[in-house]
């Protein structure tokens, strides 16, 4: 059976410190639910990650 290849990231925003879970392989931007900063930016497969990951979660 096939592994997918992206994975949900819990990271740490740079700015406020918030604690969030994102896909890996998002299609649009995701920013901070408290801050805005941008925490990932996509490229058309894994996302570019802005920030500090904490954990990749299964």
């Amino acid at each position: 059976m096939a592994e997918p290849n992206s994975r949900f990231l819990k990271v740490k925003c740079n700015d406020c410190s918030n604690e969030q879970v994102i896909f890996g392989s998002a299609s649009q931007k995701v920013s901070c639910l408290v801050c805005g900063r941008t925490l990932a930016e996509p490229t058309g497969g894994k996302s570019t990650i802005t920030t500090h990951i904490l954990e990749v979660l299964e």
